[in-house]
């Protein structure tokens, strides 16, 4: 199964959307690009922002993106399967069920603060 950032990477390539142009229209530089290409956990905000840029639905490929709308954090559902499926040993375990956490208590926060 592959992980959110070889997900995005690979609707980029079929896009043809070229790796230079996606880095300007984020913000950010080439290496940023290629480091979420590497990130299992990349944010829900920047998968939405990248499938506007390449004009690609991820829908299909992440489940967590039909009830996620960028800024209505009221309907946000957190999946985060591969976080689960590594071994609780890990460094890397630990780190990716925190970050899960806090994007789950910042939608909270959000959603109190509205």
């Amino acid at each position: 199964m592959k992980h959110r950032g070889e997900i995005i990477e690979q609707a980029v390539r079929q896009s043809g959307y070229s790796i230079t142009k996606l880095a300007e229209r984020l913000g950010k530089s080439r290496r940023h690009v290629y480091n979420l290409f590497e990130n299992p956990q990349v944010s829900m905000d920047v998968v939405l922002e990248i499938g506007k840029i390449i004009h690609h639905d991820f829908t299909d490929l992440l489940p967590i993106t039909k009830n996620y709308t960028q800024g209505e954090s009221n309907d946000v559902i957190l999946e985060a399967p591969l976080v689960y499926n590594l071994d609780e040993n890990t460094v890397e375990y630990w780190k990716n069920k925190y970050l899960v956490l806090l994007e789950k208590y910042n939608a909270l926060l959000e959603k109190h603060n509205d």
